[in-house]
């Protein structure tokens, strides 16, 4: 069966619950640096610091998950207060003399070591942006699309950026499109750029052409740059999650542009095939990574159960039904949403845990690091909250909205 109105007015409220009084204030406001700038969020599951080092793309989420609370819940000083502590930290400490950024600091700002591609930079477009809109900074707005820029220039430019591997087995992976559709859409919705529509189709185009593969019903991480399929071990490995991730990118894409069929379709086809191929049937749960033609995989932790493939897939799967109304993305989305919040929140302190064995028993306790801190579980939280909210209060929005609220009441 599907969700009814009261189902999806419960969740509404639990994912609202789950955001403002759990997630949010395990992290805030005691993560904000008051000494240096920025934010200490490489945490314990109690909130005790296990290490004072910044990853800039945390810093870089962390600014734009305060800014868009105060954007979208209710503008309160604290959230915008925190949110320039880490806007100033990443404009005073780290960008390099070349311009790019760093990936990991000290905690005073100084660099520890820089990565060879631009995420860094198109977190800091995000958070500059959002800030810009809480904050009517036009400086903010400035860096936000200047940046923006200098990621298009970076994607598009060979050789601009040096390459982590050499020419004798060129590949490119989903991740690129996927962001920078994702920065496009974040800088598109808070202060606009004439550029991002136009880069939102190329984004969208590369990935249906290159990267999904529907005689195999499969989404590539990665390919060759004709998009054919590396037969090697990297070549073979997929990323569930990843890939979830992506069909949600496309699916709010299709709901922005009035549910628009041929987005739907596509976006629907990209979860299908991963859930197929990521679910674990016996234990619940996305595994981490598969091959392509069920061959072994390679990395140890290839079974293992990380935080985030969870939240994209809540959003994707919930995204997926209120477009269509199918009944297999409601129950596909209490099964990832019942295994998530029974497995990896953590009931005394808050927040989740990120990592778990096969089997759903907690395979480490930290709850912040270089890669993990408050971004994928509370944009989770905060998307599906007005999503709903949206579909709920708003249903003359668009015609299915109408349809699947006047379905659910029946």
């Amino acid at each position: 069966m599907g969700y009814t109105k009261t189902d999806l007015a419960d969740l509404q409220q639990f994912y609202t619950n789950q955001l403002l009084h759990d997630t949010v204030p395990f992290w805030f406001p005691r993560s904000v640096d008051e000494q240096y700038g920025g934010y200490l969020l490489m945490r314990d599951h109690d909130g005790t610091l296990i290490d004072d080092d910044k990853a800039v793309w945390i810093q870089g989420r962390a600014a734009w998950l305060l800014a868009t609370l105060y954007n979208t819940v209710e503008p309160n000083p604290q959230w915008l207060g925190g949110a320039k502590s880490g806007i100033d930290f990443l404009n005073k400490h780290c960008f390099d003399t070349d311009g790019q950024m760093f990936f990991h600091m000290t905690r005073d700002g100084q660099p520890i070591r820089k990565r060879r591609y631009f995420f860094s930079e198109t977190f800091a477009v995000i958070a500059n942006a959002a800030y810009a809109k809480a904050s009517g900074d036009e400086q903010a707005a400035e860096k936000a699309r200047y940046l923006f820029g200098k990621c298009l220039e970076y994607a598009n430019t060979p050789g601009l950026l040096l390459p982590k591997f050499t020419s004798v087995r060129p590949a490119k992976g989903i991740g690129i499109p996927m962001i920078l559709m994702n920065t496009a859409q974040q800088l598109r919705e808070t202060i606009g750029d004439p550029r991002c529509d136009a880069y939102i189709d190329q984004c969208i185009l590369e990935i249906e052409t290159d990267f999904v593969k529907h005689n195999i019903r499969c989404v590539m991480e990665q390919v060759a740059p004709d998009g054919s399929i590396i037969d090697h071990i990297d070549g073979r490995t997929l990323n569930p999650g990843h890939a979830m991730e992506g069909a949600w990118f496309i699916l709010h894409e299709a709901r922005y542009r009035s549910n628009d069929p041929r987005l739907v379709e596509l976006g629907c086809k990209m979860l299908d095939y991963m859930w197929e191929r990521g679910w674990d049937k016996e234990f619940g749960g996305v595994f981490y990574f598969r091959d392509v033609f069920e061959k072994p995989v390679q990395e140890y932790w290839q079974d293992m159960k990380f935080w985030w493939p969870h939240n994209e897939a809540i959003i994707a799967t919930l995204l997926a039904y209120t477009l269509t109304g199918d009944e297999k993305y409601a129950r596909w989305h209490k099964m990832v949403h019942d295994y998530s919040y029974a497995h990896f929140h953590d009931k005394e302190h808050g927040e989740w845990f990120g990592y778990l064995h096969r089997d759903g028993s907690v395979a480490q306790t930290a709850k912040g690091n270089l890669f993990k801190g408050p971004f994928h579980l509370p944009r989770q939280e905060w998307y599906c909250a007005r999503l709903l909210q949206q579909i709920l209060h708003q249903g003359s929005e668009n015609s299915f909205s109408e349809t699947l609220t006047n379905r659910i009441e029946s």
